[in-house]
């Protein structure tokens, strides 16, 4: 079963002669089937991988005529996980500057070696997609809203990875998530040098894994871990990078008392969470249905932004006397607030908020009206 992607829409409008396409995305997310499908009525191209370590010696050279030697006379060149190619940075460099009428398309689980090497000297050459996990948008191709609301209980236990909504049969989801986390979801991150204790890598993701919805400390990570505050920032940063995890920041314009410095971290994905943990006990057996409820609407919502190419920033609001908004996305020069609710139950704006801000918008997003604040 192939599931239409929003990404594909993207790559055909960017890709052109002398451009670089970057498509970012965690490993098994669809990169590839994506490559493919895109792949299937176009000619004269070179499909390479980065897993393939014969197409090292060539791409990360740094010599140009080993680069062109390599492309000959093909009009397209794609890179699949090209992360994995030493200086692959520097070398899409020289390519898009010494082939004018080539085009390119490369994917990467990490944008460590790529954004870091690809980023100023590329400006205005380069188109960044990032892909994630399946969106409710996508599967409203291939699904109507009524069979979509019945399996939100499975997607808010075992996400939404392209193989895990194919997959037929909750033990083999499990299976198959389980086998994603220990296999591939650290294989970037571990293959960087310096990182050497992949254990503290997974308690650090346990940890946040209760914390959905609540600021997170750096100090009491590094205490509850026994590892230095800058060891923790480092990996953080580095689970970011590679779409593990995303962080919202706290909302501030006037007042003193808002919370700005610290974070919330969302997981890309609810069945990853629910792995790393090893629950996937039904909703009815669980005790944090709000937080997948929390985690599952952020990250919906951060995907059609994406895809729909709204582009917004996203925070939480909240004082330091408690008074709190779980969602605030600021575009178009509007502040919209959101309150998630599992259930049906609904809120109105806190007082403090509608004083300091009478032009926001607040809505509770619940059962009722959740698939209209995700598609």
């Amino acid at each position: 079963m192939y599931i239409p992607r929003c990404a594909l829409k993207q790559l055909e409008n960017l890709e052109k002669e002398g451009k670089i396409v970057v498509i970012f995305g965690a490993r098994r997310v669809g990169k590839t089937t994506l490559l493919k499908k895109f792949l299937e009525d176009k000619q004269d191209y070179l499909f390479v991988t980065g897993d393939d370590i014969f197409v090292h010696e060539f791409l990360s050279s740094g010599s140009i005529e080993k680069l062109k030697n390599f492309i000959g006379n093909k009009k397209r060149l794609v890179i699949d996980e090209a992360q994995c190619i030493p200086s692959i940075g520097k070398n899409l460099k020289l390519i898009v500057d010494h082939i004018s009428d080539l085009r390119v398309v490369v994917t990467g689980s990490s944008t460590l070696d790529l954004t870091e090497s690809v980023g100023e000297p590329l400006t205005g050459r380069k188109h960044v997609i990032t892909m994630y996990p399946i969106a409710q948008i996508e599967l409203n191709m291939i699904e109507n809203q009524v069979e979509s609301r019945a399996r939100l209980d499975q997607r808010l236990i075992f996400g939404s990875y392209p193989e895990v909504i194919e997959i037929k049969g909750d033990n083999a989801r499990k299976e198959n998530l389980l086998e994603l986390v220990s296999s591939y979801l650290f294989k970037d991150i571990l293959a960087l040098e310096g990182i050497k204790k992949a254990k503290k890598l997974v308690d650090l993701l346990r940890l946040l894994a209760f914390k959905i919805g609540k600021e997170v400390s750096h100090n009491e990570l590094s205490s509850s871990l026994s590892i230095s505050k800058t060891t923790v920032e480092k990996y953080l940063d580095l689970l970011e990078k590679t779409f593990v995890l995303v962080n919202i920041r706290g909302f501030s314009r006037n007042l003193r008392s808002e919370v700005t410095k610290t974070s919330r971290y969302y997981f890309c994905d609810n069945g990853i969470r629910n792995a790393l943990i090893n629950n996937f006990n039904t909703l009815s057996l669980r005790n944090d249905n709000g937080e997948l409820w929390e985690n599952y609407l952020v990250m919906e919502r951060i995907k059609k932004q994406h895809y729909l190419q709204r582009w917004s920033n996203n925070y939480f609001w909240r004082t330091y006397d408690q008074k709190e908004i779980d969602f605030i996305e600021e575009y178009g020069g509007k502040i919209f607030g959101y309150e998630f609710k599992w259930g049906k139950a609904s809120v109105k704006a806190p007082k403090l908020w509608t004083e300091i801000y009478p032009d926001a918008l607040f809505e509770c997003i619940n059962h009722d009206n959740y698939f209209t604040f995700i598609t």
